[in-house]
């Protein structure tokens, strides 16, 4: 038997915990996001921290899928474990994951696609109380229609590793792969500009080995998508790179956000 829902951990802090507030506040990021264009998005890279900081940089990754949200009804998410050391990627046993917008149903099948992989275990820790998976929730909620997720923390794992589960769960044009992923931490913020900007082309260029520690909390999963998206031949396209000095913060120490876009 499946766990119950996993409950929101964040709420009330992150982002509001009201949902009309939530909704509305959701909206108003992607009403003030360019609007999307070009090709149908494969994958999207977008930050996780709190709404008044980041918000604004995720509106512009998630207002990429307007066009396509009665298509994509399958959502591969995955983040760095922040609070739990991890080797390899945890897939939650939920049933739902929480938001004050509803609940989200899980892919019942997730866990069979990747039983023979040893690098993915089954444990609900790592997403107890886990921010980065949390925080994209509402963006997905407002922005699809009905969709289900396959929620995986990701700790230490090599890009290969990270890109043959990517393969498993790669799908058609139904299944939508998300990346979360805040970029440089506490840095001034002209400093941060420039480690965000390598990064950013880094991105752009499909380029993992560009990517160290410090240049991204979640480089493991953005290392493997990488990995993926350049066998495939995806293009990456930069969405919006900001910081918390552009959005809500001081420029003392700022926390760096960009969104991306693959297809």
């Amino acid at each position: 038997m499946r766990a119950p829902s996993r409950l929101p951990a964040v709420a009330g802090t992150f982002y509001p915990d009201d949902p009309y507030r939530l909704a509305a506040e959701v909206r108003g990021h992607l009403a003030a996001a360019a609007p999307a264009s070009g090709a149908r998005p494969k994958a999207l890279v977008a930050p996780h921290a709190g709404y008044v900081y980041s918000g604004p940089v995720a509106g512009s990754a998630f207002r990429q899928l307007e066009p396509w949200r009665a298509a994509i009804r399958r959502v591969v998410l995955m983040g760095p474990s922040h609070f739990v050391p991890l080797r390899g990627l945890a897939l939650s046993s939920a049933a739902a994951f929480a938001t004050p917008l509803g609940d989200v149903p899980l892919a019942a099948d997730a866990a069979e696609r990747l039983a023979d992989l040893p690098q993915v275990i089954i444990d609900d820790r790592p997403h107890a109380r886990e921010h980065s998976l949390e925080v994209e929730l509402p963006f997905l909620q407002v922005a699809l229609d009905r969709f289900e997720l396959v929620p995986l923390s990701v700790g230490d794992a090599e890009p290969d590793e990270v890109a043959a589960v990517l393969d498993r769960l790669w799908g058609g044009d139904e299944t939508l792969i998300v990346v979360s992923t805040d970029l440089s931490h506490y840095l001034g913020y002209a400093a941060a500009a420039v480690r965000d900007r390598a990064t950013a082309d880094a991105i752009v260029a499909l380029d993992a080995a560009r990517i160290d520690e410090g240049d991204a909390c979640g480089r493991h999963p953005l290392r493997g998508l990488l990995v993926a998206a350049r066998r495939r031949a995806l293009a990456a396209v930069e969405l919006d790179l900001r910081s918390s000095g552009d959005t809500a913060g001081g420029h003392d120490q700022v926390v760096g956000y960009g969104a991306f876009a693959l297809g």
